[in-house]
Formats: C-alpha cells, structure tokens, sequence
C-alpha cells in the first residue's frame, strides 16, 4: 500500500523546551542544544527505585546509628520511621548494616562532586582542589559524625576490608580526577595511596575535632597535603610516608590502638 498509514505509531522526539525553561538556559549560559539534551537525559534516566528506598532508609537511620551502631535493627527503625515496613529494610539491604555504610560513603562521594562542580576550579592550584574536596565532603557530614564513627568501627570487621578499601579508593579516586588528574602509570596508584593516608589521618582527626568550625582539621589536613605533594620526594618515601598516616578501619576496630598523629599546636 502506498502513502502513509496514519495509524503507524511514528516515534516521537522529546518535547522541545518552552520559553521559561530556554530563559532560564539562557541565563545559566546554556546553549539550546545543550538544554535540549539535558530533558532529553532526564526523560531517559528514571530513578531507581532500589535506590530510592535505601536512600530513604538511610536518611532515617542515620540518627539511631549514632547512638545505637548499624545494625539491622537501626535499618528496620529507620524503614519505620520513614513510614515503611520491617520487610522493606531487609530488601533495600539484604547484605546488612555494612551495605547501607558503604552507600553512605559513596553519596557522600556524589554530594562531594555535585558541590565541586559549583566552584571555579580552574584558578586553583591541585592542593588547593583536593583539600576543598576533603573539606567539602567531610563539612557535608558534620551532623553524622558519631554515625560515621560507628560505621568506621562496622567496616574495620575483616569481613567487610575488600568492600572498605574499595570504598576508601573511589573515594580518593573521586578526589583526584576532581583535582584534574588524568594519569594512568605508577603515579595513578602512588597519587591514590598517598591521598588514602592523608585522607585517613584527617577523617579520625575530624571525628576528634570540637574547635570552631573544625578548624583544628582544616590546618591539619592543610600540612599533610603540603606534605605528600612534594611528589618528587613523596614517590620515593612512599612505604614510609604511608606507614605514618593512620588506617581509620584498623583503628576503630580496637581499643587498645591509639592514632599516632598528635594535634595541630600553634
């Protein structure tokens, strides 16, 4: 049959944008076909809804982990709290306490980037991107401290080290490429491992920290990255330089361990 069959479905493309939404383009800088495919990705990238209810979950446990611990128990209080079923915490996470640890961490790692893409990074030098990184990240935490504490002290379980330093070196991978690092060789590994200790040494001296505005942690976290980013002299004191930094796992998983790195004095 020839000429169009009417009633064919015929793909349809995204709806263009109306006029508020192209002024409002336009005034973030926004070329059309930039706006165009920003809808275009949103109409394509549903939310998980596995996603969605662990991100809810967690939201409400994290008050009770900071008193209670992870637990399951903390999970099934915050699926109630949140107006859910005990039923549900166990499906959003069915590996336990430390599955919705390690999620915390990497939203912690996506709110870190969201933020850093807010700055102008390209005016600032490499150390200066990384500490803002750490700082970011942890200052986004601030009223989660005690749960992080307790999750530290969860994940430094041997069952849980590959999940944990896996977490640790996305977290400093994430870090880095914010930074502008794009490198492949010996230096990708040694850059991470040397951020890893840095980042450590400052996350258990930030869980210490009462003085204002933690600034006791940002002059700490300052002097260890002007430390280790003398990278001439770092990558050949690798093994030494990363033996002095402290394991947050390790050293909340016993007592009798205390950090060896003494507070910032004037």
């Amino acid at each position: 049959m020839n000429g169009t069959d009417t009633n064919d479905p015929t793909p349809e493309k995204p709806e263009a944008a109306g006029e508020p939404e192209r002024e409002a383009a336009a005034e973030a800088g926004m070329s059309d076909e930039e706006l165009e495919a920003g809808l275009a990705a949103d109409e394509e990238a549903p939310e998980d809804p596995h996603l969605v209810l662990q991100q809810t979950i967690l939201e409400a446990a994290l008050p009770h982990a900071a008193f209670d611990g992870w637990t399951r128990e903390t999970l099934v209080q915050g699926a109630l709290d949140a107006g859910l079923s005990e039923a549900d915490a166990d499906l959003a996470f069915p590996r336990g306490p430390a599955e919705a640890v390690l999620l915390h961490a990497a939203l912690a790692d996506d709110e870190m980037a969201e933020e850093m893409s807010t700055l102008d990074l390209e005016t600032m030098r490499t150390r200066d991107k990384i500490a803002i990184a750490i700082r970011v990240r942890l200052e986004s935490q601030i009223a989660n401290r005690e749960a992080i504490r307790k999750g530290l002290r969860l994940l430094a379980d041997p069952r849980h080290a590959p999940e944990a330093a896996k977490s640790l070196a996305t977290t400093m991978d994430t870090v880095w490429r914010l930074a502008g690092d794009q490198s492949t060789d010996f230096n990708y590994y040694s850059k991470r491992g040397l951020l890893a200790g840095v980042y450590s040494a400052t996350l258990v001296y930030w869980l210490q920290d009462n003085s204002e505005d933690q600034a006791k942690t940002w002059e700490f976290l300052t002097k260890r990255i002007s430390e280790v980013l003398r990278f001439g002299q770092a990558t050949a004191g690798l093994g030494k330089i990363a033996d002095r930094l402290p394991n947050p796992f390790r050293l909340f998983g016993s007592g009798r361990r205390r950090w060896r790195e003494g507070p910032v004095h004037h």
